[in-house]
């Protein structure tokens, strides 16, 4: 009897010891952390939203797309004020009905950035609240800084990130900075404005989406990035690139993009949202939407 006891602990410790073990914890993490929901960018959709948001959304919600990306407040060409000439409520209600949600949305706080104060950022923390949104993102630099910007022009930057995200916390959310290609340019000894983003923001308050296209545009390996800064990219903005052009966009599954290893990696990321997204579209924009939904949903996740 006393053997069989001591058996039955050791076959007890041995048991527990296993569901404590790196590897039964890395595939507990793997699972949880897995992405089920496909997002799309609805930058991709600016022509179709300005012209007929309802409709839009509608189409959205039938290809099989669970969640979108808004932007907000950009100027210029693609002005955008409101939600496409929906005030928030009424668009939270439209994507309500149609089974969408929106955890992300681009803002334009350039006033913020350029040392104008930040009456509009506070408006706009406050729009991306009433929407149900988890992350606030900025889109991009103010274009001084994309031209010509210095890593005391980042560290400057990265300070006002932490500043927003605090602001943004107040309020339920989390900061996250998109980027493009201009970032990772090397000002001198390997030195880049991207990882002085990184660096010098807090990572408790500050995230980032990785435009997995502009990344790998700038020559850099995302899964690389990944065991650099793990946890730090809760959101891939997912669009191919050309196979013979590094500079035109392609529907997801169609260019030289290897996301089967970076999706494969994502756990490192910290992946929370992923959201297709492409900036030009050469054949019916719903046809192209489309063909990257399927890619994804059948290879990635």
């Amino acid at each position: 009897m006393t053997n069989r006891r001591a058996f039955l602990q050791k076959a007890g410790l041995a048991a527990a010891a296993a569901y404590l073990s790196p590897s039964f914890i890395s595939s507990a993490l793997a699972k949880s952390a897995k992405i089920s929901k496909i997002g799309i960018g609805l930058f991709t959709l600016r022509d179709q939203l300005a012209a007929d948001v309802n409709a839009t959304i509608q189409k959205v919600a039938s290809i099989g797309y669970n969640q979108v990306e808004t932007y907000y407040g950009y100027p210029g060409k693609y002005e955008v004020k409101g939600f496409w000439g929906l005030e928030a409520k009424d668009f939270y209600a439209l994507l309500k009905n149609n089974n969408l949600i929106s955890p992300s949305g681009h803002y334009n706080v350039t006033d913020f950035l350029s040392g104008k104060g930040d009456v509009v950022l506070k408006s706009h923390i406050e729009t991306a609240a009433s929407v149900g949104q988890k992350y606030f993102v900025i889109p991009a630099l103010p274009n001084d800084v994309r031209a010509n910007g210095t890593l005391d022009d980042y560290k400057r930057m990265a300070g006002l990130f932490n500043q927003a995200a605090e602001l943004c916390k107040k309020s339920g959310l989390k900061l996250a900075y998109h980027n493009h290609n201009f970032e990772y340019k090397d000002q001198g000894n390997g030195a880049t404005g991207y990882n002085i983003l990184l660096n010098e923001t807090d990572a408790k308050l500050v995230s980032f989406e990785l435009d997995i296209f502009w990344a790998v545009n700038a020559g850099l390996n995302p899964v690389e990035m990944f065991k650099k800064n793990p946890g730090r990219y809760r959101m891939f903005h997912v669009k191919d690139m050309d196979k013979t052009d590094k500079a035109v966009f392609a529907e997801v599954g169609s260019g030289q993009i290897d996301f089967k290893s970076i999706f494969s990696a994502s756990k490192t990321a910290g992946l929370d949202y992923i959201f297709a997204e492409q900036d030009l579209v050469k054949k019916d924009v719903y046809q192209s939407i489309t063909e990257s939904y399927n890619y994804i949903k059948s290879n990635l996740i």
